[in-house]
C-alpha cells in the first residue's frame, strides 16, 4: 500500500489487563510445577540418584519461581494492542519484540478464547487469523467481556470492509 490509505507501523496505544500478570504468572508457575514435582518423586523413589534429582528438582524450582517473578511484568509494559477501523496493531515479546499489523482486508477468521486459568482470571484471547504465512495474531489477557466485545467489532469492520482476505 501506498499513498494516504498505508497503514504504517506505529506502536499500539491499548495494555493488556492487569490481571494478565497474575495470570502469567500462575501458568509460568503450573509449567514450573510439573516438572519439579516429577524430578521430586524419582528423587524419593530412586536411591542412588536421589542427590541430583532433588539437585535438578530445586534448580527448576529456582528457574521457575525467577522467571515467574521478573518475566510476567516485564511482558506487562511490552504488550500492546490496537484496533483502528483500518487494521488490528499488536506488540508482543520480551527479548524479540515482534510488531504486526493486519490489515482489516486481510483478516479471515476472528476467535475468542477462555482456557481454564484464563477463566479463573475473567480473562480472554482473541486470535485474528489472516493469510499471512507468519500465522494468527494473538491478543492475549484481556479482560473477558472486553475480548467478547473486540471479537464483535472486528466480525463487524470485516464484514464492512471491501477485499478478498487474501
Amino acid at each position: 500500500m501506498t499513498g494516504e490509505n498505508a497503514v504504517r507501523l506505529r506502536p499500539p496505544r491499548n495494555a493488556v489487563d492487569e490481571r494478565a500478570v497474575a495470570w502469567w504468572r500462575s501458568q509460568l508457575l503450573v509449567t514450573t510445577a510439573v516438572p519439579v514435582v516429577i524430578l521430586a518423586v524419582l528423587g524419593a523413589l530412586i536411591g542412588p540418584a536421589r542427590f541430583w534429582l532433588l539437585l535438578a528438582a530445586g534448580a527448576v524450582a529456582a528457574l521457575g519461581l525467577g522467571c515467574a517473578a521478573f518475566f510476567p511484568a516485564w511482558w506487562f509494559r511490552v504488550h500492546r494492542w490496537e484496533v483502528t477501523d483500518e487494521a488490528v496493531y499488536v506488540r508482543t515479546g520480551a527479548l524479540w519484540q515482534e510488531w504486526r499489523i493486519a490489515p482489516m482486508s486481510r483478516i479471515q477468521t476472528v476467535d475468542t478464547v477462555r482456557g481454564p486459568l484464563e477463566q479463573l482470571f475473567r480473562l480472554g484471547t482473541v486470535t485474528v487469523t489472516t493469510a499471512s504465512s507468519k500465522g494468527a495474531l494473538r491478543i492475549a489477557g484481556l479482560d473477558h467481556e472486553l475480548a467478547a466485545q473486540l471479537g464483535e467489532r472486528l466480525t463487524a469492520l470485516t464484514q464492512a470492509t471491501p477485499g478478498d482476505a487474501t
